[in-house]
């Protein structure tokens, strides 16, 4: 049987652009496995890793334009996007560079005899290994950071492990362009091809996470394939982590306070958050309680009115077309469920921006509504009217975990009047992410952030985003009694590599 292609669709029109590639057999993804798994030892060396990282950065960037156009055909995301998530791709595979330089995500740990203790403590040194071959499941609503050169795979690469990323469908001409470039970087510094492989078809992802090489994966999408990605993982004959993001409402709660203070504020805010991509951010906010009454009228007629003069746009791929207008249809359908923009086909190949509005009684117990506490990929989102604060606490109670959850207090709230700190203590069970006064998409790239959740959003409770990724990629292991001339030099006495690390019970930097 002919291997299936794999084809360069471009959205705007839904037809095939180029074939760029074969789907992977059974056969080709265990060798590229296995290029991966001999890569191991090439990517030991910390001051190696650091500077492919940059080096990696450095390429991208010198091949920016013919990215960015290629992106833009298999995606519609638009130059300005585009150019901003490449570089927000770049400043992130420098990041790791820094923080596999620093070597303090090591946890480099020694303590030394003491027969006085209870029990007596041997000499102990422990530090992190990286966990062998990830598998990376690129994402479609980001070419870059999510994808061939994104989050995991930059992370996962930084924590010594070789990757192999499953190409997304949506953007595989992309794909191959950036695993070149990468690979030429790889190459500059001496690491073998095989240090990040890449394989195309679905077949292909169910082989690579059953692969007995593979050690860990990464992924990104949504609730059906990340969960039967996951059940796999746990299913062989040695399971292994799985670190998927799969889908998230990030809910929204505004004050009566807050809507007769900055009604037109956080109306206008929320329709560009909602609207932002075309909808198709992890973080959109997708369920928002709102007051009834004239504060909370003022918002939605704000909301309204900046729904409105959103322009149509292109959803990543015609499947994701298809979901959507079936999503929000159903959605309206249901009893007491009104559109004062209704979200819909904006032409034969776009979508229109709206919203839906509800009582917010009607979710707060389990029933026919429960659709609306499902996430829709697309510009929408629900706002649900309460009456009362109890009301709108017995929605948070019936939610499920989510990458965010923001409040949007008043002045005098979020002064610290007692009020903004009790709704802050209430949200953060929900939410990995839990924002005041601001708006949940735009993901930044920092030491302190936490890019994850409670399930559904995350299987696991690591972050994808942010220094502390690289951790999904480790383990720890002890050396007891061991003579210092068999042990790695980031575990002898003298720190000949200047880790910071704990020494005896002391922080060292």
């Amino acid at each position: 049987m002919a291997a299936a292609p794999v084809w360069s669709v471009d959205p705007r029109t839904g037809k095939q652009r180029e074939q760029v590639a074969v789907a992977a057999t059974g056969q080709e993804v265990d060798a590229v496995v296995r290029a991966a798994h001999a890569a191991r030892d090439a990517l030991a060396d910390r001051t190696v890793r650091a500077a492919f990282l940059r080096t990696a950065a450095d390429e991208l960037e010198a091949a920016r334009d013919g990215l960015i156009e290629a992106a833009d055909a298999e995606t519609a995301l638009g130059p300005v996007r585009l150019t901003g998530e490449l570089a927000r791709t770049c400043y992130q595979l420098r990041s790791f560079a820094g923080i596999v330089e620093e070597g303090a995500f090591l946890d480099v740990v020694i303590d030394h005899p003491d027969g006085t203790a209870t029990p007596p403590v041997p000499d102990l040194r422990r530090y992190k290994v990286p966990l062998g071959v990830v598998a990376v499941y690129a994402a479609s609503n980001f070419p870059f950071a999510f994808s061939v050169p994104g989050g995991d795979t930059a992370s996962a690469l930084a924590a010594g492990c070789p990757v192999v990323v499953k190409a997304h469908p949506d953007h595989p001409a992309l794909s191959e362009l950036v695993a070149k470039v990468l690979r030429r970087a790889a190459a500059r510094h001496g690491l073998p091809e095989g240090a990040l492989g890449l394989v195309h078809g679905f077949d292909a992802g169910l082989e690579l996470i059953r692969h007995p090489l593979v050690a860990a994966a990464g992924f990104t999408g949504s609730v059906r394939g990340g969960r039967a990605l996951f059940d796999a993982a746990a299913a062989r004959p040695v399971p292994v982590p799985f670190h998927g993001e799969l889908g998230s409402l990030n809910p929204v709660l505004v004050t009566e306070a807050a809507a007769a203070e900055r009604a037109e504020a956080v109306g206008t805010g929320l329709a560009g958050s909602m609207t932002l991509g075309v909808g198709q951010f992890c973080v959109k906010p997708g369920l928002v309680l709102v007051p009834s009454g004239a504060a909370g009228d003022g918002l939605v007629k704000a909301l309204t009115e900046a729904v409105s003069d959103t322009e149509a746009g292109v959803l990543l791929d015609h499947r994701m077309r298809d979901a959507f207008l079936t999503g929000v249809a159903e959605r309206a359908a249901l009893p007491g469920v009104e559109s004062p923009v209704t979200p819909g086909a904006g032409g034969e190949h776009t979508v229109g921006a709206g919203f839906l509005t509800v009582p917010a009684a009607r979710l707060a117990a389990e029933g026919e509504h429960d659709l609306l506490l499902e996430e829709c990929f697309g510009p929408v989102t629900v706002v649900a009217r309460y009456t009362d604060e109890a009301e709108a606490r017995a929605v948070l109670a019936r939610l499920p975990g989510n990458l965010t959850a923001t409040v949007q207090l008043s002045e005098e709230e979020a002064a610290g009047d007692g009020r903004g700190a009790e709704l802050l203590a209430e949200l953060t069970p929900l939410a990995g992410r839990v924002l005041v006064n601001g708006w949940p998409t735009g993901v930044a790239v920092a030491p302190a952030q936490h890019h994850g959740g409670p399930y559904p959003a995350t299987t696991s409770t690591s972050t994808s985003v942010g220094g502390t990724a690289i951790e999904r990629w480790l383990r720890p292991v002890v050396y007891q009694g061991a003579p210092e001339a068999l042990l790695p030099p980031e575990l002898h006495d003298a720190n000949p590599l200047g880790l910071p690390r704990r020494y005896d019970g002391r922080l060292e930097r």
